[in-house]
């Protein structure tokens, strides 16, 4: 692990598309790596949450990614990219040359254990990972063992260094923090209990009798990649589904969502669901699905059993394996010092900003989800942070 600063003017901690996003504009403010800003990353290496989708999502079929601010100077654009390799790699190609351009420095594996008040500074506690593959294990599933792309060894009671800051800004997503909700007898479940963070390839579930539960666009890949694998298919949402007649999202539709999103963050409420306030846009692959009779939602069953999910009518579908695409909620448990939790369940944010705190921003948070603004909040936070210093 390359040396880290003992003190800086900005932490940043996260490099997905909303950490690389502030990190350019702090540049752009003539703030060094190292020097004035430090970028801390707990993935093994460049990509965000991309390096850890599984192989055969495409770019073509995924939710867009959007091209970083800056990235034309380098000549890539997704919009461009080669969409028969995984995503996965296209990302992290990109995202690796994008560091090096720009000099961004990042420092990984570092798993940042908490962040604390020091005075007029914030303290971080971080831990240096020291990541090996272990691929093997993701296939005991989100009960079993909570998957990771990276084994962690055992922490001790310190952590490895310390790091005070002026400024910090949370970038660390979602990916760390799988939501699974319950339902009566899930434990006696005998099957395996597959998140959508475990998943690895369709292969894992061949001849398999499989429920599928989420109504947003993990849930529908998940269905049109084990069609021809499964030996029956099960899809059940927690809602219906709301599909638009469209193969894009419209600004209109986005807008809403964006809308939905920062009131939440301004009321400190747990954000809701992106895919809840847009909808489905059916693609041409989607409408196939739909009008050959596969990607039918039935309604969320009741309760599980040993070998199968039940519905309030006393009917059942046999199950060897539940997806629960059902989503992750902001990984923001390093912050716990801090208490910037609401009672109602988030954290109050407006403009990038806490409003419990001035030294904290979190990027990619609400109306800044990655997927749909995280380029215009790296300029708005870079700002607002250069107009204190």
């Amino acid at each position: 692990m390359e040396s880290i600063p003992e003190r800086v003017k900005v932490a940043v901690i996260g490099a997905g598309q909303a950490g690389l996003s502030v990190a350019f504009y702090l540049r752009r403010f003539e703030l060094v790596a190292d020097e004035d800003f430090v970028m801390l990353d707990r993935a093994p290496g460049p990509g965000g949450a991309w390096q850890h989708r599984w192989s055969s999502l495409r770019l073509g079929t995924a939710h867009k990614v959007n091209d970083l601010p800056g990235m034309a100077e380098l000549g890539l654009s997704f919009e461009t990219a080669d969409r028969s390799l995984p995503a996965k790699e296209v990302v992290a190609d990109y995202y690796g040359r994008f560091e090096q351009h720009y000099d961004l420095r990042v420092h990984r594996p570092i798993d940042v254990r908490r962040v604390a008040n020091d005075g007029v500074d914030l303290r971080i506690e971080y831990g240096d990972l020291a990541p090996q593959p272990v691929e093997e294990e993701k296939s005991r599933g989100f009960f079993g063992r909570r998957r990771k792309t990276f084994r962690e060894p055992e922490r001790p009671e310190t952590p490895v260094g310390e790091l005070r800051t002026q400024f910090l800004v949370n970038a660390t997503g979602t990916w760390g923090s799988p939501f699974v909700p319950y339902y009566p007898g899930m434990g006696d479940f005998r099957g395996r209990h597959v998140h959508t963070s475990d998943y690895v390839d369709a292969e894992a579930f061949r001849d398999q009798h499989v429920v599928v539960v989420g109504g947003g666009t993990s849930a529908i890949g998940f269905m049109l990649e084990l069609e021809d694998v499964a030996a029956e298919l099960t899809w059940v949402s927690r809602r219906p589904i709301d599909w638009l007649d469209r193969q894009e999202l419209d600004l209109e539709g986005a807008s809403a969502a964006v809308a939905k999103q920062d009131e939440a963050a301004r009321a400190g409420r747990a954000l809701p669901s992106i895919v809840s306030g847009t909808g489905v846009p059916k693609s041409r692959r989607i409408a196939a699905g739909i009008e050959r009779g596969l990607l039918v939602a039935k309604p969320m069953f009741e309760h599980i059993e040993a070998d199968r999910v039940v519905w309030s009518d006393g009917s059942s579908a046999r199950a060897d394996a539940i997806i629960w695409a059902t989503g992750f909620r902001p990984e923001l448990r390093h912050l716990a010092p801090l208490k910037l939790r609401e009672k109602a369940g988030g954290v109050t944010v407006g403009q990038g900003a806490s409003w419990n705190d001035p030294r904290v921003f979190l990027a990619g948070y609400g109306p800044q989800a990655s997927t749909i603004g995280a380029n215009r909040a790296g300029r708005m936070i870079a700002r607002q942070i250069m107009a204190m210093i």
